[in-house]
């Protein structure tokens, strides 16, 4: 079995982590350098940073501190927001990222999966996935979770896939901060719509939350934020958990 990876989460607003409900009602919760290091430290298997105000504002991604963070850091990098271009993916790869993950511009410029997949691999490409369920299904929203793209989650999926994704994150809005738990019925619905791995986001507020969903809903990574963030939670618990429940992990 492949092992399973633990992934924290920092979203940044104006250079520092935040945290919200729903993409909402943020809060601050610290500076991104510190944590970054400090998850490094403690065993993450690798750390999603997220600029999740770059595309409302137009501006480029955080070129400069994803620099500073990958001088601090042992573990791998996926970087996000802002990206507009192939320029702006190979400049993230040259910084320290290894891999981009793309949301809103796929919406907008589906070709632009298949031109980096040519240039740096699919396996440095994550397709970002925000959903949001209604009327039994899921939709797809970008922009920060501002705007719905009309499109179905599962057939999105199915779609970046063929576009050249290596990865789909996928996020609930719903349970996004809630801690209510992972939506588990999305989570398989997707791992059974593509062949390439699955980051389960949104909804993590304890250990067995963790185990489902890397067991009922069969993802290949769990990634969280405010579980780590505020301490409730540390790494090496959770992974110890994880191996006694016969879920490969790296300790």
């Amino acid at each position: 079995m492949l092992t399973r990876r633990i992934i924290p989460c920092l979203d940044i607003l104006d250079g520092r982590v935040v945290k919200g409900k729903q993409f909402q009602n943020l809060i601050d919760v610290g500076n991104p350098l510190e944590l970054a290091a400090r998850y490094s430290d403690e065993g993450a298997d690798e750390l999603v940073l997220l600029d999740i105000s770059a595309t409302l504002e137009g501006r480029k991604p955080f070129f400069d501190l994803v620099g500073r963070i990958a001088e601090k850091v042992a573990i791998p990098l996926t970087i996000g927001g802002g990206v507009k271009k192939l320029e702006d993916i190979l400049e993230l790869l040259r910084r320290g990222a290894d891999k981009v993950t793309l949301n809103t511009v796929l919406t907008q410029d589906p070709s632009l999966l298949g031109k980096a997949t040519d240039r740096v691999g699919s396996q440095a490409l994550v397709a970002a996935v925000d959903c949001q369920r209604s009327n039994g299904s899921w939709n797809v929203r970008t922009r920060s979770g501002t705007h719905d793209a009309a499109l179905d989650a599962l057939d999105w999926v199915a779609n970046v896939e063929r576009q050249g994704a290596g990865e789909i994150l996928v996020t609930s809005i719903d349970r996004d901060g809630t801690k209510s738990g992972y939506d588990i019925e999305l989570l398989a619905k997707i791992a059974a719509a593509v062949h390439v791995p699955v980051v389960a986001s949104g909804g993590a507020g304890n250990i067995d939350q963790v185990v489902q969903a890397l067991k009922a809903g069969n993802a290949d990574a769990v990634l969280a934020a405010s579980i780590f963030h505020f301490n409730e939670i540390s790494i090496n618990e959770l992974k110890s958990r994880l191996r006694k429940e016969g879920i490969p992990v790296r300790i």
